[in-house]
C-alpha cells in the first residue's frame, strides 16, 4: 500500500456552508491559518457563488486574497458559472472545482437543470479555467445514494465521472452526499470508476450519517485511491438530504491513517486547535470521536 493519502480539507467551504451561522471573513481565514499550520497542505478556502443562495460563502474572495499564494498549498474554491470563476482568478485563485450530481433529481433540485445541463454549463468554464492555467478539479454527488431516487447504480456515477475527466478535472471527488454508503458498496463504485478514468484521479468524500465513512475510507484505500475529502470537527451537512450529518471529521480520518502507518503530514493536537477554534466560532463543541477521547474536559 502506497504510505501517504492526501487528505483534501474542505470544511471552509463544504462544512461551514451548510452550518447554519455566518461567520465573517476574517474568521475564515484565521480558520484556514489554523489549518495550515496543522500541516493540512490542499484546503478548500470557499464557493464563488451567489451570496443570495449560500450566504455563509459570501467573502471569499476576501478570504482568498487574504491567504495568497504559498509554495507547497492548495486554496481551490467552487466555482458555479463563469462569473464566479472570473472572480475567483480576480482573487488570484490557482485551483477550481466544478460540480454535477448522479442523479437527476438530485441536479434539478440543486441546480434547476439535468445533469447532461449542467456538465454543457461547466464546458465553456473548464475550457477557460485550463486556459487560464488553473487546475480544475470535480465532484459528483450522492454517488451511493439520492435523498430523492434511492439508491445509485454505479453505471450513473461513471458516466458523470467521465464527463469531468474529458473537460479537464485532474481529480474527480465521488461524494456520498447522505451517507448511506457501505465498504461492499463503496468499493464497487470505486471499481467501476476505476475502470473508466483511473483509480489515481479518483477522491473519495463521504459524510458520516450511519457512521459508516471510516469504513468506506479503508475500503477505498484497499483499491488504491489515495484522496479523501473531510472537514475537521465533522462541520457541515446536506441541505437537500433531510437527516444527513455532516462530513467525515478529519481528526479521525487522521487518527486512523496513522495507526496504519500512512503519512497525511498532520499535528492532531494542531488539528485539534483547529477544530475547537472554528466551532466555537459556530456556538458549538467539536463532534469527531477523536477530540472526545482526547480533549474529553473540554466539553464540559
Amino acid at each position: 500500500m502506497n504510505n501517504s493519502v492526501r487528505i483534501v480539507e474542505v470544511g471552509p467551504r463544504d462544512g461551514l456552508q451548510n452550518e447554519a451561522a455566518h461567520l465573517p471573513a476574517a474568521t475564515r481565514v484565521a480558520f484556514v491559518e489554523r489549518l495550515i499550520d496543522a500541516g493540512l497542505s490542499t484546503i478548500e478556502v470557499g464557493s464563488f457563488v451567489s451570496p443570495r443562495w449560500v450566504p455563509q460563502m459570501a467573502g471569499t474572495d476576501t478570504v482568498l486574497r487574504s491567504l495568497g499564494s504559498r509554495p507547497g498549498k492548495a486554496f481551490p474554491v467552487l466555482v458555479a458559472n463563469e462569473k464566479g470563476l472570473d472572480a475567483a482568478i480576480a482573487a488570484g485563485a490557482e485551483e477550481v472545482a466544478i460540480f454535477a450530481a448522479a442523479t437527476e433529481a438530485f441536479s434539478k433540485k440543486n441546480i434547476n437543470c439535468s445533469i447532461a445541463e449542467s456538465i454543457e454549463r461547466f464546458r465553456p468554464v473548464a475550457e477557460k479555467t485550463l486556459a487560464s492555467g488553473l487546475r480544475l478539479r470535480g465532484y459528483v454527488s450522492c454517488v451511493l445514494g439520492c435523498p430523492y431516487e434511492g439508491e445509485v447504480h454505479p453505471d450513473q456515477v461513471v458516466w458523470v465521472a467521465i464527463a469531468l475527466r474529458e473537460l479537464g478535472c485532474y481529480e474527480v471527488s465521488l461524494g456520498d452526499t447522505i451517507g448511506v454508503g457501505t465498504p461492499t458498496r463503496a468499493v464497487a463504485l470505486i471499481d467501476q470508476v476505476a475502470d473508466a478514468i483511473g483509480v489515481e484521479r479518483i477522491a473519495v468524500h463521504f459524510h458520516d450519517t450511519y457512521g459508516q465513512s471510516l469504513a468506506n475510507i479503508f475500503a477505498s484505500l484497499q483499491r488504491g485511491v489515495r484522496v479523501v475529502d473531510a472537514a475537521v470537527g465533522g462541520l457541515g451537512g446536506c441541505p437537500y438530504a433531510v437527516g444527513a450529518s455532516g462530513n467525515v471529521a478529519t481528526e479521525d480520518v487522521a487518527y486512523m491513517l496513522g495507526g496504519m502507518g500512512i503519512e497525511t503530514g498532520i499535528n492532531m493536537q494542531k488539528l485539534l486547535n483547529a477544530a475547537e477554534y472554528i466551532t466555537s466560532a459556530l456556538g458549538r463543541v467539536p463532534t469527531s470521536r477523536v477530540y472526545s477521547a482526547i480533549r474529553p474536559l473540554s466539553r464540559l
